[in-house]
């Protein structure tokens, strides 16, 4: 039986995989295999790169890429020398960029030239003048066909010329600067996907990366032989502070996918044999509409993680995660602090997100009094334990998070059983009021999912003149199902309290709803649609 790693930093822990796993497989992607122990000096030659670039302890460097081998051996190599990683988002828009970029006091960016349709080259030039816009920034580190330099520019590297540089750094010198790490030096600077407000900038450290995602893959019953199929975007917490340290911490392999493509992806779990899988429902849904799929086989699949209802987590279970664990949490706990366990029974991980984790504690308080709540009751979850230790240039923010007694606000709905599981009912945003009634729409949600006729459904409260608010659906029917709008208000009002029922329903497609970057649906967006 696996021991959680005794390293308290990512460099230590990069050390104690290479002696323990030197020659099983650390990451894959594409052609490239890298095994442990290369994968300890990939990282260490990187890491020499970076100082002499003159990055330091306590610096902040971007990252800006696709899921690629070099996403994680830059980050890896940051985590050698003391410096935090800055994961920015691959889908972000030039003012997005330059806000996380100037906020972030970045002072060296590595990126990819291109992805997909964006161009970061062209985007970073046109945040000209960088001494008034970026004043931190001083080198750019550039990946991709067309990565040398333009102009002889010392500023400007590509990545086999930012290698280069470092060989004129001793190991000696390297072991030096590492052993000035501490366990709780930042390892990462994540920033949330902000509407409305400005992102808040996320400071997690070193030793509860290692130590929380241990304890989330122990509820998934990962150990070395498995093997991960990763197209959740590293930049995001579900990927680098769960997916990649639960694997890591258990000496496990990577299988990277530079992004998302439901063909590609079918053809790469069959073909490496993953047993994990990290899915967002749209994802799951992508692969089981994927026209391939039938030709694929997915025996090898396990357990995972997904977030979503029942009918969402049983996509997973019906494409072969049949030990896929129901999680919650936010990037402020390291990615979860409640994970179901892979044996529990099935009924159990559909429905609850799990226990919490240890070290964590977990309340539902009133909404409006703060008051603590007996099972059973819905109100705010409020999380103790490893946490985020502030959000960045944000004092005021840091202190508002957390009520009297120290315990974070997350935001979210939700309410524990007998047992101490705990239950996701929704955003504490999305809750309507309707004739001074409060509803979760997740409970409506998931009854008009148990319809035969309906594969997703949203509800949110629009104004009403008498009742304040009234409950709408949007519903997203089954290919080739009927599905009428009398028919699903019977439905409701044979399962719901009459004062739950929506009053109207709204038909759509997959195409028409906002999504994040990161693929969740902004219900706060849905609006738009009716």
């Amino acid at each position: 039986m696996q021991q959680m790693p005794a390293s308290l930093t990512i460099s230590a822990l990069i050390d104690a995989n290479a002696l323990a796993y030197g020659e099983r497989e650390a990451v894959v992607a594409g052609d490239q295999r890298i095994r442990y122990r290369e994968l300890r000096l990939q990282v260490r030659a990187a890491a020499r790169g970076l100082i002499a670039l003159g990055v330091v302890r306590g610096d902040h460097v971007a990252i800006l890429m696709g899921n690629r081998p070099e996403w994680i051996v830059a980050f890896q190599a940051l985590q050698q020398i003391g410096a935090t990683a800055v994961g920015l988002n691959t889908w972000a828009t030039a003012r997005e960029m330059a806000y996380s970029l100037a906020h972030a006091q970045v002072s060296v960016l590595i990126a990819v030239e291109q992805f997909r349709k964006n161009d970061y080259r062209a985007m970073l030039d046109g945040m000209q003048p960088h001494a008034d816009r970026l004043p931190q920034l001083r080198a750019c580190v550039w990946l991709g066909a067309d990565a040398p330099a333009r102009a002889a520019d010392p500023a400007l590297l590509n990545w086999p010329q930012f290698l280069a540089q470092g060989d004129a750094i001793s190991e000696d010198r390297l072991d030096q600067v590492s052993g000035a790490v501490r366990a709780d030096d930042v390892a990462l600077l994540l920033y949330t996907s902000g509407s409305t407000a400005a992102p808040k900038g996320i400071l997690l450290q070193q030793r509860l990366w290692i130590e929380n995602a241990w304890n989330i893959g122990q509820r998934q019953h990962v150990d070395e032989n498995d093997r991960l199929w990763l197209a959740v975007s590293l930049f995001w917490s579900f990927g680098s502070v769960n997916a990649l340290p639960n694997i890591l911490s258990h000496g496990a392999c990577v299988v990277l996918q530079e992004h998302f493509d439901a063909h590609e992806a079918l053809e790469l779990i069959e073909r490496e044999r993953c047993s994990i899988m990290y899915a967002t429902p749209n994802m799951v849904q992508a692969l089981i509409e994927e026209p391939s799929r039938s030709l694929r086989d997915l025996s090898c699949l396990r357990s995972g993680a997904m977030i979503g209802t029942p009918e969402q987590l049983m996509g997973a279970v019906e494409l072969g995660a049949r030990e896929i664990c129901n999680v919650y949490g936010l990037s402020e706990t390291y990615g979860n602090c409640a994970v179901t366990d892979a044996s529990e029974a099935l009924a159990v991980r559909l429905q609850s997100v799990g226990r919490p984790l240890p070290g964590f504690s977990v309340r539902i308080c009133h909404l409006q009094t703060g008051a603590l709540l007996e099972a059973g009751d819905i109100g705010e979850i409020r999380v103790k334990g490893p946490l985020f230790s502030a959000y960045y240039q944000d004092a005021a923010k840091t202190q508002e998070a957390y009520d009297a007694q120290g315990f974070f606000h997350t935001g979210d709905l939700g309410m524990l059983d007998q047992a101490g599981r705990l239950y996701y009912r929704g955003r504490l945003k999305e809750m309507v009021k309707s004739g001074g009634i409060n509803i979760a729409p997740i409970e409506v949600e998931e009854t008009l999912m148990r319809h035969p006729s309906v594969r997703t459904a949203y509800v949110i409260g629009v104004p009403d003149a008498q009742l304040d608010e009234v409950l709408v659906a949007i519903i997203i029917a089954k290919e080739g199902a009927p599905c009428e709008a009398q028919e699903l208000a019977r439905f409701c009002r044979q399962e719901l309290a009459a004062y739950k029922v929506p009053v109207r329903f709204r038909f759509a497609s997959d195409a028409e709803l906002p999504l994040t970057t990161t693929g969740k649906v902004q219900k706060m967006q849905l609006h738009q649609l009716l």
